[in-house]
């Protein structure tokens, strides 16, 4: 057996070795944890951002004149205030303006049947053909296969909002598909195709 002052140097050094070992283990650790704190922000903001994109989209389509003057929409920014704050987080941007891709005639065939009670408010009645009445002999029932100017069509929309945040370098796009009943002489007002 050794002696105890030549087994003095060996205890330092395997403490030494521990001592860098555990150093080693702590500074993985806080290196680990600050990597996941850093992929939890970064999915904050890019959730953040995607709700300001979609808040913006929703924001356009309540708004009436959208399918009117989509460039006069997309022209405005929209400022979004996550937190409630007052102190708007996020600007969102409708790029390109909202366009009509498609518009297809609504037949009279097609339409829900007129409300029975006076009293309530009949949204379809600007696209139903005009009653006629008067005279001895009674129209002819067939179905209408013509598009009167004045009759209804389903016009579909592209709204797309992009949302670019300096602070996080997020950038995100959420695209939208929205059905707009507009006047059949109005489709080739609003309408590409």
């Amino acid at each position: 057996m050794k002696t105890n002052a030549s087994q003095r140097g060996a205890t330092l050094v395997v403490a030494l070795i521990f001592l860098v070992l555990m150093s080693l283990f702590a500074i993985s650790a806080f290196n680990s944890s600050s990597s996941n704190l850093r992929i939890v922000g970064n999915s904050q903001a890019t959730q953040e951002s995607l709700s300001a994109a979609q808040m913006a989209v929703e924001s356009t389509i309540s708004t009436p004149e959208f399918h009117k003057n989509p460039l006069g929409v997309a022209a405005v920014p929209i400022n979004v205030d996550m937190n409630g704050d007052g102190t708007p987080e996020y600007t969102a941007s409708i790029k390109p303006a909202p366009n009509c891709y498609r518009a297809k005639p609504i037949l009279p065939s097609e339409l829900p049947a007129a409300p029975k009670n006076a009293a309530t408010a009949d949204i379809w009645a600007p696209c139903r053909p005009p009653v006629r009445s008067g005279g001895t002999f009674i129209d002819s029932e067939a179905p209408v296969t013509s598009t009167d100017p004045e009759s209804c069509a389903n016009s579909e929309w592209n709204v797309r909002a992009e949302v670019t945040d300096a602070a996080t370098q997020t950038q995100v796009s959420v695209n939208q598909g929205v059905a707009v009943i507009v006047f059949g002489n109005e489709v080739s007002t609003y309408c590409t195709k």
